[in-house]
């Protein structure tokens, strides 16, 4: 770790944004170049205009790739977009206008030319689809909270939330096909003329979210306590949303920092020196957990406001793990209107204390890979009342029992918060040293190892019976998975379990390491334990 992280970023820091801009249009891509290629993870692709991973080319192909995909699946109704405040967003944005207009695909992009959080387009494509037969699908033009010199690009279909690899797959193929082509086979008109085109219309995101925010939280406790709330957008989409928000619904709520800046100068440096807006770290939330004591609550958001970061008078940023646990056990306690048998999700790397509160709930658990996708039928359905993932992005249900967002909603998450301490009179770390004395106080932590490629690729195929080892850090081994217990999905890599502990190992899809997940019951020591032990397993099947 820099001894920079948390202070304030340096001009030295900040990204060239005439480069930047140039770039995008300026730089060729190669398709014979794996790092130039179309590639969707799990949030979309994403990448820089100066390395020729994120240009006017891929936007263009991709985009077309999307019109093809929607023709074959037969959605016919609106395509709502939106943009994030990455310098990288707007020209995106132009270019997918360029193709959609230019194939004639009713495209409904934001009535105040405004920035829209990747929960408001979730939002308005259930609404849209909730009454209507021709469906909707959405695109988001955002690499969530990578640094400024990023772009990215992602695609909900008809449910929502973020596409399946089979939907992403077949887009990232095409696309690339494009891009071998040169193009040839994109169809696709001046921005000006894709502007005034009669097939591009326009979408309230701000009201039509904010108006309807009283169905999925208790917002009247919130304004009968008084809360003195502060809100963070940290630079992001979510700028103007928290105002409207407080003006609404007579919040008393302080925007914290309303400005707008595509180089993040008023940002603190992350872990690494980079300017990332991870409200999850708090080297990133370092201004806003200085100013704690002002406010009851306080809250920070990531660029495209999927991600949610809480920050408490009494404990400062809280870990992402321990709000989910406390998160789970307020609304399944205090949602009347959800149904009984609805299940509570969450990924496989996040906390058992998440398990340990379930049960105590009389809830079954639903653990799914890594990845919101993976939520997505559940909260549609309304099987799963609560998806979350450790990264600090979740999202739940409305009053009834009706879906809100099959994305992550990182406002809904902040709101929860100060809804939380205005009901309990406790806020939620308060609430989260409650269930430390009832289910135990774990400690968690994620590293990284060393890993060739070849390993990687045999890691993310492993099966439970490579795994020799009975014991793990002193407890007997109870389970060895390599697929989900939630959904029976693959989940490219391990996970190892005993009575008190557990281990993950997934490849990176970036670097020549594997990350491992670990969490003990038992304190740090033996959480070092289980880490050592948990790579010499890994190392021991994969080399």
């Amino acid at each position: 770790m820099s001894n920079r992280a948390g202070q304030r970023a340096e001009p030295s820091d900040l990204v060239d944004l005439t480069a930047l801009l140039d770039a995008y249009y300026d730089v060729v891509p190669d398709p014979a170049n794996v790092a130039q290629r179309v590639v969707f993870g799990t949030s979309g692709h994403r990448g820089s205009s100066l390395n020729g991973a994120f240009n006017e080319r891929h936007i263009a192909a991709i985009t077309q790739a999307i019109v093809e995909y929607r023709t074959s699946a037969g959605i016919t109704g609106p395509l709502f977009m939106g943009k994030d405040t990455h310098a990288l967003s707007e020209p995106a944005q132009n270019t997918a206008l360029e193709v959609l207009a230019a194939n004639g695909v009713n495209v409904l992009i934001d009535a105040r030319n405004g920035f829209t959080p990747t929960p408001a387009v979730s939002h308005a494509i259930l609404v849209h689809n909730s009454t209507r037969t021709e469906q909707a699908d959405g695109i988001v033009v955002t690499p969530s909270h990578n640094p400024p010199a990023d772009g990215g690009f992602k695609y909900n279909p008809p449910t929502g939330g973020p596409a399946g690899s089979d939907i992403t797959n077949w887009i990232a193929d095409r696309a690339n096909q494009l891009l071998e082509n040169g193009l040839d086979g994109v169809k696709r008109i001046p921005v000006g003329e894709a502007r005034l085109a009669d097939s591009v219309g326009t979408y309230d995101f701000l009201q039509r979210y904010v108006e309807d925010l009283p169905s999925v939280l208790n917002l009247d406790a919130i304004r009968s306590a008084g809360l003195h709330i502060g809100a963070d957008p940290l630079g992001g989409a979510s700028v103007d949303y928290w105002g409207a928000i407080a003006e609404q619904h007579h919040l008393n709520l302080t925007v914290v920092n309303p400005n707008v800046d595509p180089q993040w100068a008023f940002m603190t440096l992350d872990w690494d020196e980079k300017i990332r807006m991870d409200c999850s770290s708090p080297y990133a939330m370092a201004s806003l957990i200085a100013r704690a004591d002002q406010y009851d609550i306080a809250t920070g958001n990531d660029a495209d406001s999927d991600r949610h970061g809480i920050v408490t008078p009494d404990a400062g940023l809280m870990n992402p793990n321990h709000y989910l646990a406390t998160a789970i056990d307020y609304l399944y306690r205090n949602r009347s209107g959800w149904s009984a048998d609805a299940v509570v999700g969450k990924t496989l790397v996040s906390s058992s204390m998440i398990d340990r509160v379930t049960a105590d709930l009389g809830r079954v658990l639903m653990e799914v890979p890594v990845g919101f996708k993976w939520f997505v039928p559940g909260l549609l359905s309304g099987e799963a009342a609560f998806g979350g993932e450790e990264s600090a992005g979740a999202s739940f249900l409305r009053l009834d029992g009706r879906p809100w967002s099959t994305d992550k909603d990182g406002l809904l998450l902040a709101l929860l918060a100060s809804e939380m301490t205005a009901v309990t009179g406790k806020t939620p770390s308060q609430r989260y040293r409650e269930l430390t004395s009832r289910f135990g106080d774990p400690e968690y932590a994620r590293v990284d190892a060393p890993a060739t490629r070849e390993q990687k690729a045999a890691l993310a195929k492993l099966s439970p019976s490579d795994v020799t080892a009975t014991t793990l850090a002193g407890e007997e081994i109870t389970a060895r998975l390599t697929e989900a217990p939630g959904n029976g999905a693959p989940i490219g890599g391990l996970k190892v379990t005993t009575e008190n502990a557990w281990f993950a190992a997934r490849p990176s899809g970036t670097e020549d390491v594997y990350k491992i997940y670990a969490e003990s019951f038992k304190g740090e020591e033996h959480l070092h334990q289980v880490q050592a032990e948990a790579k010499a397993i890994v190392d021991g099947v994969i080399s």
